[in-house]
């Protein structure tokens, strides 16, 4: 199938299995929703609200949707058809829950404890095993750690990749095409439905429930799978970048100059645009890779920022709770930009202790005792063809001694 604007280029070199650059894309992505929860959406709420930050920072929360998508994009493009999905349940157990139950203490600490608030042991105990999303009555309406709802919604994407993955890998790229808009039309359409028939509570669970933003995993799947079979889209990374930016002006700027029906509409889609924009980012930082290019992403402290940044989504929310609990709100001024700085590095110090005490060596366990039934057998080593051995040289006859000459 041809695509306008877009090129097969099947002769490319190899693939790479590392992405440096998306690694710390992850970084900017997790800084984006601490700084929408510093800030708040408005009045009383957050730690402080900075003018120069906001309302800009509000789309900050919407960095989750880049997270759910870079999720479908990573998975299909290390994506092994003929691995045991017992491994991939395995690894990922490994990959996300040790972390999440340490910071979990903390979070309770925050949210419940420094709170004064009764602690709903049913609901707590969904968040443990990620599946508070999932009942319309818990409480509150984000148990445990608050953050970790996306964790719930990410769970979903693993049970259902193996699966999914190998759908996507018989699937032509055109009914990929079609099946992600196809999904991203229908959160637009659940979005509309349940604002204007659900009560707010309502309409809030329904809009938190995993398979809402199956779309958006699906997004990453299909671009991952389109250029893993040479898909290639001439793109530079400023572009998709300036028009995010431009979209979130707009957003917060442009809605005074729009009807009420036409401001729905923008909240209705808000989700799928960031995804869009965050897959075009995606993809041109990847064709970048795989030209062999390196950037100020490739650098080692953005990788490592963003290697830690799982770790610095699960603390940081706790940490601005328990900040404000403590001193209280900061001004509504620019001077709490050095409070979302100070917050923002106790909690990436707070992020490498977790990452290097407890996800690095836990998922590292995982993978040595991974159970041997789900690995492929060893390939046996080929024994080299057996030669006839060579036949021995005949050892040389002795010179004759020299005789005595005569007289």
């Amino acid at each position: 199938m041809a695509i306008r604007g877009i090129r097969t280029d099947v002769s490319s070199l190899p693939l790479p299995k590392r992405l440096d650059s998306l690694t710390s894309l992850r970084f900017f992505a997790a800084f984006a929703v601490f700084t929408f929860h510093f800030t708040g959406t408005g009045g009383e709420t957050g730690f402080g609200r900075v003018p120069v930050l906001f309302p800009y920072s509000m789309i900050g929360g919407q960095g989750v949707t880049f997270f759910f998508v870079l999720s479908g994009f990573l998975m299909m493009w290390v994506f092994k058809p003929h691995e045991h999905p017992g491994v991939f349940y395995w690894r990922r157990v490994g990959r996300i829950w040790p972390a999440h139950l340490v910071s979990l203490l903390l979070a309770i600490y925050a949210y419940y404890i420094m709170a004064h608030l009764t602690i709903d042991w049913p609901s707590l105990i969904l968040s443990v095993f990620l599946v508070q999303t999932w009942p319309p009555h818990v409480y509150p309406t984000l148990p445990g750690n608050e953050v970790t709802w996306t964790l719930s919604v990410e769970l979903l994407f693993y049970l259902l990749f193996p699966l999914l993955g190998r759908l996507a890998d018989r699937c032509r790229t055109r009914w990929l095409v079609v099946a992600t808009a196809l999904g991203l039309a229908g959160m637009w359409l659940t979005n509309w439905i349940a604002a204007v028939n659900a009560t707010p509570a309502t309409a809030g669970w329904i809009m938190r429930l995993p398979v809402v933003y199956l779309p958006e995993f699906l997004l990453g799947m299909t671009v991952a799978t389109a250029v893993r079979r040479g898909w290639r889209l001439p793109l530079r990374p400023v572009v998709p970048v300036l028009l995010l930016a431009a979209y979130v002006g707009f957003y917060y700027k442009g809605r005074p100059q729009l009807t009420l029906g036409a401001i729905q509409q923008v909240d209705y889609t808000e989700r799928q645009a960031v995804a869009i924009f965050s897959v075009l980012i995606i993809l041109a930082f990847v064709q970048r890779e795989i030209r062999g290019l390196r950037g100020v992403l490739n650098t080692r402290p953005l990788v490592l920022l963003g290697a830690w940044s799982y770790c610095f989504y699960l603390v940081h929310h706790s940490l601005s709770r328990i900040a404000t609990y403590i001193w209280g709100r900061l001004p509504d001024n620019n001077w709490a930009l050095l409070g979302v700085l100070a917050v923002g590095v106790v909690g990436n110090v707070l992020a490498w202790l977790l990452f290097r005490y407890v996800e690095e060596p836990a998922e590292r366990w995982m993978r040595r005792h991974t159970p041997k039934r789900w690995l492929p057998p060893p390939v046996p080593e080929q024994a080299s063809p057996r030669l006839p051995a060579p036949r021995p040289e005949p050892e040389p006859s002795p010179e004759p001694a020299p005789q005595p000459a005569n007289r």
